[in-house]
């Protein structure tokens, strides 16, 4: 029995997270067309269809970016980078279906979506293709803004909801209020991609490299120190509560002891933001610009400066190098003496 909606259903973005998603809908003969701007990943798909891992191609549709003009009343799973999310919004009647599967914050957005996605998973896409790979297991929550009971959900999210639980290589969580997990996730999203981004590393390294260990430690602590302040709700997005991770990261010894079992999961694993420098635009206005906003006046030296740094390597397209790392290592007052042991 076909599990295909009502109305057209478009998952925009057929990268990493775009192509997992998408596998499972197919898996599940959900219909529904990938939307790509990429004219290499559009012509393959159309020839491959979409894959993932090492599990056998779906046949799946694909439009180019410039062609697409989604009808009223369809459903857009948004699934780009943010900085491309006013492009994409832009595109859209204003009886379009939104649910975000994406990294960061976006008010503009926010106001367009009533339901979000966050996944813990990592997924890497081939280059030029549209065949994901799944890197390190984990889950795709989802529910509404702040559990809000205002809004309609668009109703093709309820069977695409259900098909992703029976076919999709992650595990789906529902929640009744999407944002901790949203917030959870910046968390980590603002410590890991600034510093692997700059640097040229994978995921893995930040926990074995001391400098960025540091950082990274550094940088988790003042991130929770924010969202904290801020008073926002938190969730569990990997094995630990955000609460718990801090007291960990309190205990330098406990946490450099915990870093190398969790660096093998990790390995070969890159943010979200790994290449995206020498291309001139990364995301990190949607990372560490929303906790440089919620934090106003507060000193957050390394989120100040990680951002500075990041913007300034945009504009010079510069190369990531460890040795971009000095220059938050050797900022005044940006880390903590019981973390540089």
């Amino acid at each position: 029995m076909s599990d295909r909606p009502s109305t057209d259903v478009f998952i925009v973005g057929a990268g990493g997270i775009g192509c997992a998603v998408g596998y499972a809908l197919r898996a599940g003969d959900f219909d529904f067309t990938f939307v790509e701007v990429d004219e290499q990943k559009v012509e393959w798909g159309k020839r491959h269809g979409v894959g993932l891992d090492e599990h056998p191609l779906l046949p799946a549709r694909f439009v180019h970016f410039e062609k697409w003009h989604p009808p009223e009343g369809s459903l857009v799973l948004l699934c780009t980078k943010c900085f491309d999310n006013a492009t994409v919004l832009a595109r859209l009647p204003s009886a379009v279906g939104v649910m975000p599967i994406q990294n960061g914050f976006d008010r503009a957005l926010m106001k367009r979506s009533v339901i979000e996605g966050i996944s813990s998973f990592v997924s890497e896409c081939l280059p030029a293709r549209t065949h994901t790979k799944i890197t390190r297991d984990g889950d795709l929550h989802i529910g509404r803004w702040g559990g809000s009971e205002g809004g309609e959900i668009h109703p093709a999210v309820e069977p695409l909801i259900q098909v992703l639980e029976r076919h999709g290589h992650f595990q789906v969580k529902r929640v009744p209020d999407v944002l901790p997990f949203k917030y959870s996730k910046v968390m980590y999203n603002a410590a890991i991609s600034p510093l692997a981004a700059v640097a040229g590393l994978d995921n893995s390294q930040l926990l074995t490299i001391r400098k960025a260990r540091t950082l990274f430690f550094q940088l988790l602590r003042e991130n929770y120190g924010i969202l904290k302040a801020a008073g926002v709700p938190m969730g569990v997005v990997g094995p630990f509560h955000p609460d718990t991770v801090d007291r960990i990261l309190r205990l330098p010894v406990i946490a450099r002891l915990m870093a190398w079992p969790f660096s093998r999961s990790l390995r070969n694993t890159y943010c979200s933001m790994s290449g995206d420098i020498r291309k001139g635009r990364t995301e990190i206005d949607y990372f560490n610009g929303h906790l440089i906003e919620l934090a106003g006046t507060r000193d957050i030296p390394l989120n100040r400066l990680a951002y500075d740094l990041v913007k300034r390597m945009e504009v010079e397209r510069a190369t990531p190098a460890p040795h971009w790392l000095d220059q938050l290592v050797t900022a005044p007052n940006a880390i903590a003496p019981a973390l540089t042991t």
